[in-house]
């Protein structure tokens, strides 16, 4: 077993004390009006939507550049560099653990039957089983993160002991690679999801071996989180920040596919980042369990108990009351105001 490099988090702990000694309030300030951001090429985060939508009220958004990692993106909201970042739940749980004063306070992503993840096999394979992943290939796009998480998860469920799971080899391969090294031989499963997936699939000869979305059912996978002390500086910044992301959200889970699409189009247009928009076509769900990002006990429960029973955390270091809150979204009353 693959672990998340400690050394990673040994070396982010000052960075994040540093982080928040620069974030601290001064007595009479007014609250952050403007929030710093990565983005995603050629796609479009629910912010953005908020802020294109008219939610965000006299919060404006600054992007900084873009990322292709979660952890990424939420060490840079850890140690100051952003004000907001999102990430795999489970990566929030290790950073969490390793003290990062962060707090998440929306879903952002998940699994759905039209929006999944799945794990893939050629045809004429002879991996039928979890067990048949003894001694075998499993591409991936990072470690320590979503994918790792439900591989470990399947082989659990299927029954290979502990030892027997530290035989199946996960590697780590960039998305846009995954599908030809699968073809070729060189991995002997690829984790495929969205666009990368689709077209995997229109061309024939792959199976599914499992989903995520078969094996734990809908979910929120992923939140957005902000520093403590940035919510304890900025509550009513906080409160217009999430209410109109959670806004955004449900405005996606409840128009139509074509509207979405649409409106995710126009935005990359506008926005001028020389990109293109050719991936928001095959947007097919939010993929968020939860009305409007409310997150559920359960979307970190489960990946605390992971990262136990991996080692990766004490038993008890880390309790899911203490990773997130719903105080701000207007949903988790049941309806927004």
């Amino acid at each position: 077993m693959i672990k998340i490099r400690h050394a990673l988090m040994a070396a982010l702990l000052p960075a994040v004390l540093a982080g928040c000694g620069i974030a601290e309030a001064r007595p009479g300030e007014s609250e952050v009006k403007e929030l710093r951001y990565q983005g995603s090429a050629g796609a479009v985060t629910f912010p953005e939507l908020a802020e294109e939508l008219g939610y965000l009220g006299d919060i404006k958004l600054k992007w900084v550049g873009n990322t292709t990692s979660g952890p990424q993106d939420i060490q840079s909201a850890a140690t100051g560099q952003t004000d907001f970042g999102g990430a795999f739940n489970g990566a929030i749980v290790k950073l969490k653990a390793a003290k990062a004063p962060i707090k998440a306070v929306i879903g952002y992503y998940g699994a759905d039957q039209k929006n999944f993840s799945g794990y893939y096999v050629t045809e004429n394979s002879p991996i039928k089983t979890a067990r048949d992943l003894i001694g075998k290939k499993i591409g991936v796009n990072t470690l320590g993160a979503h994918h790792e998480a439900v591989i470990k998860e399947y082989l659990k469920r299927a029954g290979l002991t502990p030892e027997e799971i530290k035989q199946v080899q996960l590697v780590v391969i960039p998305p846009v690679n995954t599908e030809q090294a699968l073809r070729q031989g060189q991995l002997d499963v690829g984790t495929l999801t969205g666009v990368l997936k689709d077209k995997a699939l229109e061309r024939g000869g792959l199976r599914p071996l499992f989903t995520d979305v078969d094996l734990l059912g809908p979910f929120t996978a992923g939140s957005v989180v902000l520093r403590e002390d940035f919510i304890a500086d900025n509550p009513g910044t906080t409160k217009s920040f999430v209410t109109g992301f959670a806004k955004a959200i449900e405005w996606a889970q409840t128009h139509s596919r074509e509207e979405v699409i649409a409106k995710f189009e126009q935005i990359i247009a506008e926005r001028g980042r020389n990109e293109s928009a050719d991936t928001v076509e095959f947007w097919k769900s939010t993929g968020i369990a939860g009305k409007g990002g409310v997150i559920a006990p359960k979307e970190f429960q489960t990946w605390i108990d992971w990262l136990e029973r991996e080692g990766e955390i004490r038993p008890g270091q880390v309790k899911a009351a203490d990773l997130y809150t719903n105080e701000f979204n207007p949903y988790a009353g049941g309806s927004a105001s």
